[in-house]
């Protein structure tokens, strides 16, 4: 009698602990709703683990929008795309555009037309703006935001632009640069977010997701999805 009261407890706590497993709760995956290896690499030196999961949307660039308009349609655009595939998913989504003497650059379409770019924010200060979109559509929870920047470049002669152009590719780029890496060499002066105009703001980023209860390290690990 006694084994068998034994073996009935050992049943019932056995039961509860699957019962645990069961309803224990998920939380909902991050996914990043860009190819921007600039984006992917903050979230992941801030810590955060997530999936990529990027959408082929076209990006707009509509002259009668402001260049806050535009990033922000364009964010929009790009996290609705993957949240319609994903809606138990947290979308996270950006633009980034540069603007000077209120005409938007986005990206060159070739090697003359980021020559072409460089040399008309040489010695100049212009704007960076990016608009970010987070999204739950299963909870139907949105946020979004934007963060503006002003940038200063040195006087670029001819050659030195060449000499930039060799050693990045100016093509995945809005207004043909990058402030990482070789961007020294270029910028003089940075007022406002440095991340911003590296691609996402990350400052205002981390805490528009912690409203989504996504802080670092609290996602399940997954290799991102090319």
């Amino acid at each position: 009698m006694l084994l068998r009261r034994r073996s009935r407890v050992r049943q019932i706590l056995h039961q509860r602990r699957r019962n645990r497993v069961v309803f224990r709760r998920v939380r909902p995956r991050l996914l990043l709703a860009s190819n921007s290896p600039r984006r992917r690499e903050l979230l992941l030196e801030a810590g955060f683990d997530f999936e990529i999961f990027a959408p082929s949307v076209d990006e707009r660039f509509e002259v009668d929008l402001t260049l806050r308009e535009l990033t922000a349609l364009n964010a929009i655009r790009k996290a609705m795309a993957t949240a319609c595939l994903r809606p138990k998913n947290i979308v996270l989504a950006a633009d980034t555009l540069v603007a000077i003497d209120d005409h938007v650059l986005g990206k060159p379409k070739d090697k003359d037309d980021a020559v072409a770019m460089l040399q008309r924010l040489s010695g100049r200060a212009h704007e960076v703006c990016t608009s970010v979109f987070i999204c739950h559509l299963e909870k139907m929870k949105t946020r979004n935001f934007y963060e503006l920047s002003r940038v200063r470049f040195h006087r670029l002669t001819r050659d030195k632009i060449d000499n930039y152009l060799t050693r990045v590719d100016p093509l995945d780029k809005a207004g043909a640069y990058a402030a990482q890496g070789f961007g020294s060499e270029i910028i003089a002066k940075i007022d406002g977010s440095y991340t911003n105009v590296v691609g996402l703001p990350m400052e205002k980023t981390i805490a528009a997701l912690a409203e989504f209860d996504v802080v670092p390290g609290t996602q399940p690990a997954l290799r991102p999805r090319a």
